[in-house]
């Protein structure tokens, strides 16, 4: 006896989930307005006909409400995972509306929110299905949680998947904190600079894993300073790897003054590099 009312419960709970037919009650059933009812059977609306640019308005339309940027979040299974059974329409349908979502969202490539998927070894990426990593235009990689004592699961490694991102042209940056700043004395972890060396590295891996990548976008937040150890480090490892530099809303940095001073640190670097080969320069 309990078995069976178990089974019951086990039934019910999938209910939400199917598609059924609406009984001749029910509001579903009643004839829309100008709508023929002559024939037996209702012919269905032939979506797959329309043009491609209506049918990615139309999924752009579904999506609306998702955050911008996807992490791994225990709110997802309110905002995200209701727009999913979209994928399971059809195997044309599911291509078409998954690249839409993927080439049009952001996904970071570490998590951020407190709680358990913070310290996760398996970020987003890593989760995704191959075919779903592919569609991705652009990445943002957050620095400053955990700066005293990095996750594990920071890491570029195989397992997350970069080498699958064929795609991806811009990689966002956001700079929480720069522990450079004397305000971050005693609070630095193993050693001063440690972060920014962390930081550096993990940047320069992924600009390596991802070729494909055109732009760096920096943005931080108004205790970060555009001078300080952080922000000329990181400038320094785009520059390396000959990234167009661009600046996000947040810090309100201008970007044509901006301009200038990544000018002037490119000039500084260089000016290092030449110093260590012993050259003289003649003006």
């Amino acid at each position: 006896m309990k078995s069976s009312t178990s089974r019951k419960v086990r039934k019910n709970k999938i209910i939400p989930f199917i598609a059924t037919t609406p009984s001749s009650t029910s509001p579903l059933a009643r004839p829309l307005e100008n709508q023929d009812t002559t024939g037996d059977r209702v012919k269905p609306f032939r979506f797959l006909d329309l043009p491609s640019e209506l049918r990615n308005k139309i999924y752009e339309i579904h999506f609306n409400g998702v955050p911008s940027v996807l992490d791994l979040d225990l709110d997802n299974y309110k905002l995200i995972a209701g727009k999913f059974p979209l994928f399971l329409v059809s195997k044309k349908i599911h291509e078409e509306a998954s690249h839409q979502f993927y080439s049009t969202h952001t996904v970071r490539l570490f998590p951020t929110h407190p709680g358990r998927f913070f310290m996760t070894e398996k970020p987003l990426l890593a989760r995704l299905p191959h075919r779903h990593r592919r569609s991705i235009t652009s990445l943002q990689l957050r620095l400053g949680p955990g700066f005293t004592n990095p996750p594990r699961g920071w890491v570029v490694n195989d397992a997350l998947g970069l080498q699958d991102a064929t795609s991806v042209r811009l990689l966002a940056v956001f700079v929480e904190v720069d522990t450079s700043d004397a305000i971050f004395n005693g609070f630095r972890g193993e050693e001063d600079g440690f972060y920014e060396k962390f930081s550096r590295d993990l940047l320069a891996k992924v600009l390596v894993s991802v070729p494909s990548i055109t732009e760096v976008q920096f943005d931080a937040y108004p205790s970060v300073r555009r001078d300080g150890d952080m922000m000329k480090g990181l400038l320094g490892v785009a520059n390396k790897y000959k990234k167009l530099v661009s600046w996000g809303p947040e810090r309100g940095w201008n970007e044509q003054q901006e301009a200038s001073w990544a000018d002037q640190i490119i000039a500084e670097d260089l000016s290092v590099k030449i110093s260590s080969l012993n050259i003289t320069v003649i003006s």
